[in-house]
């Protein structure tokens, strides 16, 4: 990958001119909005409901809540990872001397529990560039098997762990002379990434659903895992007013953001089963740098397993699209953090708040949905 000191700076600007630059090759996703799911989110929820939470006992908080979706779901592969893969190999393509020393046959390696893994090998396909993807057993095997069938990428399986996959990465580039492209942690990807965030509030600002374009948009909420796509986000509302937060699952440790966030120092080690495969990774040290040492994210939060299927069954049933778990984190924090919903009720008002909301992907396991939804 592209040495970072050649980087462009972690900025709004760059975002925009990543976004560019991946034009020709990625879809510009559309942003969808439901009545359904903004009546739910600006109802009260009920004692019953609140009952064997953390908030049993409290007044339920009263939101006004609109959201937009943007949906990266129907990006290319199915999920935002391929706007900062192919950032990631267009600006290694751009690298000089990269294709007269023999860059492209010696191709790129990566690490990834499946949507990077896709996107990459997708981009280094478009390029003509050999692909090896280092990925651990208990990966998606819709995602795998894209990866590998459907994009010709080498697969090559490790431990859960991010140090397991590290060290087997590490290995097959040490061998095959691969260039390492990292799924979060390089500021080409956090760049491409934003790019979504960036098509969002242009595409809130011109919709007929604006009223005309008076409202504002208030804030977005991502998912977070490696931080990519969150950080990205804040990059591309630098300045703009609109206020970034950040969602995770909080089973078995996966929230690491989030308790880094509050107690100020970065978590580097998770091992966790969550539902959500996309967000079982620690945050990275680049993307912290943007999210907690720049304060350009304003909260993180985070949500139990029976939430996120919760918040996955309304967007299949009422939105009628294919979304996967770690895609509807952030619609979960919305719909059930009491935390969350208090601060809209109380910085919104009776105006409320337009909430943008990314839904990361939608690559799913068809019999794994079915058990989730049994």
């Amino acid at each position: 990958m592209a040495d970072p000191s050649t980087s462009p700076p972690l900025t709004r600007a760059s975002v925009q001119a990543a976004l560019k630059l991946i034009e020709p090759y990625v879809h510009k996703t559309p942003v969808l909005t439901n009545t359904s799911l903004n009546r739910l989110a600006s109802a009260p929820r009920t004692a019953a409901e609140l009952e064997g939470t953390e908030w049993a006992g409290q007044t339920p908080a009263k939101p006004v809540l609109r959201f937009w979706f943007k949906c990266e779901n129907l990006q290319k592969i199915g999920a935002f990872k391929a706007r900062g893969a192919f950032h990631a190999i267009e600006r290694l393509k751009l690298e000089p001397g990269w294709e007269e020393n023999g860059g492209r046959e010696r191709g790129v390696v990566t690490h990834s529990s499946g949507n990077h893994a896709q996107a990459l090998a997708f981009a280094a396909q478009t390029s003509r560039i050999p692909c090896h993807i280092i990925t651990p057993h208990s990966s998606s095997r819709a995602k795998i098997s894209a990866a590998r069938d459907t994009y010709g990428a080498h697969i090559t399986f490790s431990g859960p762990t991010h140090p397991e996959r590290q060290a087997v990465c590490d290995a097959v580039a040490a061998q095959t002379g691969a260039r390492f492209v990292p799924p979060y942690n390089h500021p080409d990807i956090i760049l491409g990434a934003g790019t979504a965030a960036l098509e969002l509030q242009a595409q809130f600002f011109a919709s007929p659903n604006n009223n005309s374009g008076r409202r504002r948009l208030n804030a977005i909420i991502t998912p977070c895992s490696g931080g990519g796509l969150l950080s990205g986000t804040a990059l591309s509302c630098e300045g703009t007013g609109i206020l970034v937060f950040g969602a995770e699952p909080s089973y078995q440790g996966a929230d690491d953001a989030r308790r880094g966030f509050y107690s100020g120092k970065r978590i580097e080690f998770v091992k966790s089963e969550t539902i959500a495969d996309g967000l079982r990774t620690p945050l990275g040290e680049i993307p912290w740098g943007v999210i907690y040492e720049r304060r350009l994210v304003k909260g993180m939060y985070s949500v139990g397993e029976e939430q996120i299927k919760a918040a996955m069954r309304l967007v299949w049933e009422r939105m009628k699209l294919v979304v996967e778990p770690s895609a509807v984190v952030g619609l979960a924090v919305a719909l059930y953090n009491e935390e969350f919903r208090r601060m809209v009720e109380v910085e919104g008002g009776e105006e409320g708040w337009d909430l943008g909301v990314v839904f990361s992907g939608g690559n799913v396991d068809l019999e794994k949905v079915a058990d989730l939804f049994a």
